[in-house]
């Protein structure tokens, strides 16, 4: 009896204890995760950015030649169309009013506005824009301190760490996603061109997420977001801020990239050739031309030799090289690697800028043409009606222009992303454009005036 007895306290004891407990408090957690901290930290230096642009429509039945627009002018209606697209940016310089967003953004924008958290609006002025990297930072003036960005480090970025994206999609402002680094050095082929060095990852990343920020856990940028890959299902990608940083230097110092001139003309890897020379992987792309006295000669490079890396890059395609090639500033000295006669070697390569004096060769030989300021007398020999531009004055026989139709007398107007009002201006798009495999021409005959899409010759 005495045992039951205690049972039976013993049990009381018990469910007077826990329905106390019951009663207590809850004791509540800290909310404030990292991931929190880091958007409000960083979220008011993300903007919203909508820019409007033109879109005419023209009918050509045959489409082949876009010179023959001329004879379809007076039969297909031309139509005006105004759109809208939306996307996002980053204050990285708070001080100055810099923004950094994705080039695609702005594309052929004829009016930009920048839109912040708290709601103020600002008209903007486009500092510079680099297609090849999808780059462009854009500048606001505001009469009070504008919130920026804390700069991270790409190059320490983990496989796996925790990511943050914040953007704008689908018009959806300041929207948060997370996920992890999944990969690292990412190339992604569009319709137009071959993007190199992106950071994948698994936080979804939409049209109007491109160009906002990729950070870290800490809330530090460590990446560009972009919504380039139409394909992507899940998978996101960015740009490594540390390669966008020299890009962005270029673009606030002189409004597009400076370019290095290494001096080199390189083709793919024929498989047979990786086999004859007994090489265990085809990789590396082979030297087919070497500037006379370019810094590639004066380092020792001659035709007939692979190069292996470039920098840290290793070459598997002309792409990569012509990637490398695009992320080194003049008087920077750069390591490659290459196989010669059965081993490796290693040389040092000490860049420069293109020299001015070979622009008139460059363009004969990549575009096929001669250029001259518009002059009295070229413009009364020609009847041009342009207002600024170069004038077309040779075209070489058999080059991609001559076939399609161009000829002297033609005024060039735009390269790629450059205006062209003079030869200094032409001058500056022909050294930016050398490493393309193509360029987009606005070009004015009479009246009228034509885009066209140009393979550079060699």
């Amino acid at each position: 009896m005495a045992d039951f007895g205690l049972q039976r306290k013993l049990k009381t004891i018990f469910w007077t204890a826990c329905f106390l407990l019951l009663a207590l408090p809850c004791q509540a957690f800290d909310r404030q995760t990292p991931v929190v901290q880091a958007v409000r930290k960083v979220g008011p230096a993300v903007v919203n950015i909508s820019s409007e642009y033109i879109v005419n429509n023209r009918g050509n039945p045959f489409g082949a030649n876009p010179l023959f627009d001329n004879f379809f002018q007076d039969f297909f209606e031309r139509r005006s169309q105004k759109r809208t697209s939306l996307g996002s940016g980053v204050i990285i310089d708070g001080a100055r009013g810099f923004i950094l967003t994705n080039a695609h953004v702005i594309e052929r924008a004829t009016a930009i506005k920048v839109v912040l958290q708290d709601e103020r609006q600002f008209d903007v002025r486009i500092v510079g824009t680099d297609p090849d990297s999808d780059l462009a930072v854009l500048q606001i003036e505001s009469d009070t301190p504008l919130p920026s960005v804390n700069m991270g480090d790409s190059d320490d970025i983990m496989i796996g760490e925790t990511i943050i994206a914040i953007g704008n999609p689908f018009g959806f402002s300041h929207t948060v996603t997370t996920g992890v680094v999944s990969a690292m050095g990412r190339s992604i082929k569009t319709d137009e061109r071959v993007f190199h060095e992106f950071i994948q990852t698994d936080a979804s990343i939409n049209p109007g997420n491109s160009g906002g920020p990729l950070l870290n856990i800490n809330g530090e940028l460590i990446g560009i977001n972009t919504a380039i890959y139409a394909k992507a299902q899940g998978i996101g990608f960015a740009i490594p801020i540390n390669k966008a940083q020299r890009i962005v230097s270029d673009l606030i110092q002189f409004g597009h990239v400076i370019q290095a001139w290494i001096g080199l003309a390189v083709q793919e890897l024929d498989p047979r050739m990786a086999a004859y020379l007994d090489l265990k992987e085809s990789q590396g792309v082979v030297v087919t031309q070497v500037e006379q006295d370019s810094p590639a000669q004066k380092a020792g490079l001659a035709p007939g030799d692979l190069i292996l890396t470039l920098g840290r890059r290793k070459l598997l395609s002309v792409g990569d090289y012509l990637s490398a090639a695009r992320g080194v500033s003049p008087g920077q000295s750069i390591r490659l690697a290459l196989w010669r006669d059965g081993g490796i070697k290693e040389l040092d390569i000490r860049t420069k800028p293109f020299p001015v004096e070979r622009v008139p060769q460059l363009a004969w030989q990549r575009l096929g043409i001669e250029i001259k300021t518009i002059a009295p007398a070229l413009r009364e020999r020609y009847k041009l009606k342009a207002e600024q531009g170069v004038a077309i004055t040779a075209v070489r026989k058999g080059s991609y222009l001559a076939n399609i139709g161009v000829r002297p007398g033609d005024v060039l107007l735009q390269i790629d992303e450059k205006t062209i009002v003079n030869e200094s201006d032409f001058t500056t798009a022909m050294i930016n454009s050398r490493l393309k495999s193509s360029v987009l021409l606005l070009v004015q005959r009479n009246n009228q005036v034509y885009y066209l899409t140009v393979r550079m010759g060699t």
